[in-house]
């Protein structure tokens, strides 16, 4: 199927603009890479990031109250606090994923170490990809936008 002329009217409905203002920016990728590496506490992230305290307590806040990260007190020490990953912010690990691999592909050129496996037969994973209701892989000539209002039946809610 031939793409169809694009729908300049639904821009101002996409989602992607909100999604880049919450997390747009290399640095809340880095601290979001470091929470999904179990880093919890203020100075591990700035120790490990080697990021200024005051550009990591600006994106911390940031995904804070863009609900990505929730700040909580230690439960052994109430004077220090975690962040941890919300829903919202586990919800973004194929993007970080594919984020990678696609640097892997055409950034570094190069396998990224350590390697990301599953922890059940300790395989590499699959590249991430794009697939069909009917499970296809799909690449960009096989995708086209269309507005909500022409879909029929559920994928149209």
């Amino acid at each position: 199927m031939e793409n169809p002329a694009p729908l300049p009217h639904l821009a101002l409905q996409c989602s992607l603009p909100a999604a880049l203002e919450a997390m747009g920016e290399r640095w809340s990728f880095l601290i979001l890479r470091a929470a999904f590496n179990g880093l919890q506490h203020f100075q591990e992230m700035q120790a490990s990031l080697g990021i200024a305290r005051n550009i990591l307590a600006n994106r911390l806040a940031r995904l804070v109250a863009a609900g990505i990260l929730e700040r909580q007190a230690c439960p052994g020490d109430r004077r220090k606090v975690e962040y941890r990953l919300t829903d919202k912010g586990a919800a973004l690990l194929p993007t970080m994923i594919a984020l990678r691999q696609w640097g892997e592909r055409w950034e570094t050129g190069c396998p990224s170490n350590p390697v990301l496996v599953d922890t059940r037969d300790g395989a590499p994973v699959r590249p991430i990809r794009v697939y069909a209701h009917d499970g296809r892989p799909l690449e960009w000539e096989d995708l086209c936008f269309r507005d909500r209002a022409e879909l029929a039946g559920p994928a149209a809610e």
